[in-house]
C-alpha cells in the first residue's frame, strides 16, 4: 500500500464558510467544500509547476505536491461518502482517477521515509548513535558505523540498494503521470469543479448529517471487528512467521487495521463538510488516527525487511540482521495497535 499519511484533523479549508450553530448543512455546504478543495488542488498544482516539478522531497515543490495529494484525497473521500447527491456518472469517474494519482504522487515520499525508517531501527537495534544518513553513504564502513555489526551494516547497504532503486522508479513513474494525457484530463475536470460541482437534483435541501453518520456507522463496524482484546500482545508468533517465510503475499493481519486507517480518513473528511471546512478537535480520533499511521509504517517497514531477507545468496549475518530488523518492526506493529486501542477506548465523539 502506498503511503498516504492521515493529515492532522485540525485547520481550515480555504473559502469555506464554517456554518453557524443550528444551522442544517444540506448540499450547498458540500458543493462548497468541494469547490474550496478543488481551488487548492489548482493552486498546489500551479506552485508544483512554478518550483520545478519534483514529485516529492522538500522544499517549496514537495510540500505542493503533499497539498496536492490531501486535496485530491479529500475530494476523493467526499465523493465516495456523499456519491448519492452527486451525478453518479462523473462522481464514479473521478474518484479512481483521484485515486490514481494520490498513490502516484505518494509512493516516492513511503519509500524514502520506509529506508530512514528501516536505518534507524538498525541503528537503535546495533546500539550505534551514528545518523541514518552517515549509514547510507558508507554502510559497510564500520569504523563510521560505530558498533554496527558487519550484518547490520551489510543489512543497511542492501535495503538502501532496494529502496533507493524503487523510489527513483516511483521518482520516474509520478513525473511521466504528471505529464500524461490522463493527468491532465484529471486537472481539466477538477478546475470544472472549482466552479460548478454537479448536484443531484435532490441535493439542494438534502441534510448530510444521514451521510455522514453512515460513514462514521462504517467505520464503528470496521473497528468492532478488529481483535483489540489482544492488540498490543508483545509477541505475535503468527505474524513474524509469515514475515519471514517464503509467502511474498502481504500479511493478512494487518488488512483490517488499513482498512479502518481508510474509514477513519472518510470519517474525518466527513466531519470537515458539516463543520464547513473546521472539524472541530477530537483528541480521540487525533490519537486513533496516529497509531493507525504508526501502524501502517512499521508493517510496510517489516514487509521491505522481509522482502530484503529473501535476496538470493546473501550472508547469514545479513540475513539474521534482517530477521531481527523484521521482528523488531512487527513489535512496532503491535505496539500501535495497543494505542490505537488506547485512543478509541476514550469516550466517543459522535458528529452532530
Amino acid at each position: 500500500m502506498a503511503q498516504q499519511h492521515l493529515d492532522p484533523p485540525t485547520g481550515s479549508v480555504t473559502g469555506a464558510t464554517p456554518l453557524r450553530e443550528g444551522d442544517i448543512p444540506i448540499g450547498d455546504a458540500l458543493a462548497i467544500y468541494l469547490r474550496a478543495q478543488a481551488t487548492e488542488f489548482l493552486r498546489s498544482l500551479r506552485q508544483h509547476r512554478e518550483t520545478g516539478g519534483a514529485a516529492s522531497g522538500g522544499g517549496e515543490s514537495g510540500d505542493a505536491a503533499r497539498s496536492l495529494r490531501r486535496s485530491a484525497r479529500r475530494i476523493s473521500g467526499s465523493l465516495h461518502t456523499f456519491r448519492p447527491l452527486l451525478d453518479a456518472d462523473w462522481s464514479e469517474g473521478m474518484r479512481p482517477e483521484l485515486a490514481w494519482l494520490s498513490g502516484t504522487l505518494a509512493r516516492e515520499h513511503a519509500y524514502a521515509a520506509r529506508l530512514e525508517r528501516l536505518i534507524g531501527a538498525l541503528n537503535r537495534l546495533s546500539g550505534t548513535a551514528a545518523l541514518p544518513g552517515q549509514i547510507r553513504r558508507a554502510p559497510a564502513a564500520a569504523p563510521k558505523a560505530g558498533r554496527l555489526t558487519v550484518g547490520a551494516a551489510k543489512a543497511g547497504a542492501l535495503l538502501d540498494r532496494q529502496l533507493t532503486l524503487a523510489r527513483t522508479r516511483a521518482h520516474s513513474a509520478a513525473l511521466q503521470a504528471l505529464g500524461s494525457s490522463r493527468f491532465h484530463a484529471v486537472a481539466d475536470n477538477v478546475a470544472v469543479l472549482a466552479s460548478e460541482v454537479p448536484l443531484a437534483p435532490a441535493a439542494d435541501t438534502a441534510d448530510l448529517r444521514p451521510l455522514a453518520a453512515a460513514a462514521q456507522d462504517r467505520l464503528a463496524d470496521a473497528v468492532s471487528a478488529l481483535p483489540l482484546v489482544v492488540a498490543g500482545r508483545p509477541y505475535n508468533a503468527e505474524a513474524l512467521v509469515h514475515g519471514l517465510s517464503a509467502d511474498t503475499a502481504p500479511q493478512p493481519q494487518d488488512a483490517p487495521w488499513h482498512q479502518v486507517r481508510l474509514l477513519l480518513r472518510l470519517h474525518r473528511y466527513a466531519g470537515e463538510v458539516l463543520h464547513g471546512g473546521e472539524c472541530p478537535v477530537d483528541a480521540r480520533l487525533l490519537g486513533a488516527g496516529k497509531a493507525l499511521n504508526r501502524h501502517r509504517d512499521a508493517a510496510e517497514a517489516a514487509s521491505a525487511a522481509a522482502s530484503a531477507a529473501r535476496t538470493p545468496r546473501i550472508a547469514p549475518a545479513t540475513a539474521y540482521a534482517l530477521g531481527v530488523l523484521h521482528a523488531d518492526q512487527r513489535h512496532e506493529v503491535e505496539a500501535a495497535r495497543f494505542a490505537f486501542q488506547q485512543a478509541w477506548q476514550k469516550e466517543a465523539v459522535r458528529i452532530p
